[in-house]
């Protein structure tokens, strides 16, 4: 029975009925689902940390920091997606799904795409 800690980017005050944050650096939180069989099993929420300190890597290392394995995001940067590809967290683009509950359904279906370079987002041009 393996388990899978899926982080969304949310706003107040997370949960599934949140709505989904949508630039993965800067929501109000992340809420996080844990998966085992493909059952949600658990959730909870994560706050956000500022940029300041490292910069787009603060809230990459902070994920991975917390045992997060999947991130669901509708938009970053380049430099957020290559170090979530370092640290070995897989990501999923979420764009269609409005709220956190129909991100995991979505996942939980298999109908998430993998977040490509197509899908970063380089200071308004997307």
């Amino acid at each position: 029975m393996k388990s899978i800690n899926v982080a969304i980017p949310s706003n107040y005050p997370g949960g599934l009925d949140s709505l989904l944050g949508a630039h993965f650096g800067h929501c109000d939180l992340y809420t996080v689902v844990e998966v085992t069989d493909g059952q949600v099993t658990n959730v909870r929420t994560l706050e956000n940390v500022p940029h300041q300190q490292g910069g787009c890597m603060a809230p990459v290392n902070h994920l991975a920091e917390n045992g997060v394995q999947v991130l669901i995001a509708g938009g970053m940067g380049m430099r957020p997606l290559m170090g979530f590809n370092q640290v070995g967290i897989n990501v999923l683009y979420g764009g269609g799904a409005q709220t956190v509950g129909e991100a995991v359904a979505a996942f939980l279906k298999g109908s998430l795409m993998q977040f490509t370079s197509d899908y970063t987002c380089g200071g308004g041009a997307r």
